[in-house]
């Protein structure tokens, strides 16, 4: 996840003008800019979210499984990215551990402020994809 300039955590992303990119290539792009080195097929789609209101948004929700060296290429690519300092403040690895007193780790990670649809497409990630047992969610 990232923290965001306005101090929220989400996922990196943007918006996809459909007319001149398919779904995925507009996702590619825009991660990029700010991630450099991963690409995402539609083998990595987990969701979608219509946000309501005035602003109606559509956010496409996909995860991809890295090996331990892509994710430390990732974060060092993020460092470095057009964006980086301005929109967004860095990289957050998300704690997938629950301490002894069941407040620390992911339980504490939980009580921060998430942009739109982060929260629940992180929860949604974490029990479709087994990483974390449902009763720990």
């Amino acid at each position: 996840m990232q923290m965001r300039f306005d101090g929220l955590l989400g996922f990196p992303g943007g918006f996809v003008d459909r007319r001149y990119w398919s779904l995925e290539d507009g996702l590619n792009r825009v991660l990029g800019l700010g991630l450099g080195c991963v690409r995402l097929t539609e083998a990595d789609y987990l969701c979608s979210h219509l946000t309501e209101g005035p602003h109606r948004v559509v956010a496409h929700f996909y995860a991809r499984q890295l090996t331990l060296e892509e994710l430390h290429t990732i974060e060092i690519s993020a460092v470095h990215s057009r964006d980086h300092g301005m929109e967004v403040m860095g990289m957050v690895r998300v704690p997938l551990y629950t301490q002894k007193d069941r407040m620390g780790g992911l339980p504490n990670f939980l009580a921060n402020s998430f942009v739109g649809t982060a929260k629940f497409q992180l929860l949604f990630a974490l029990k479709i994809l087994n990483m974390v047992p449902e009763e720990k969610l």
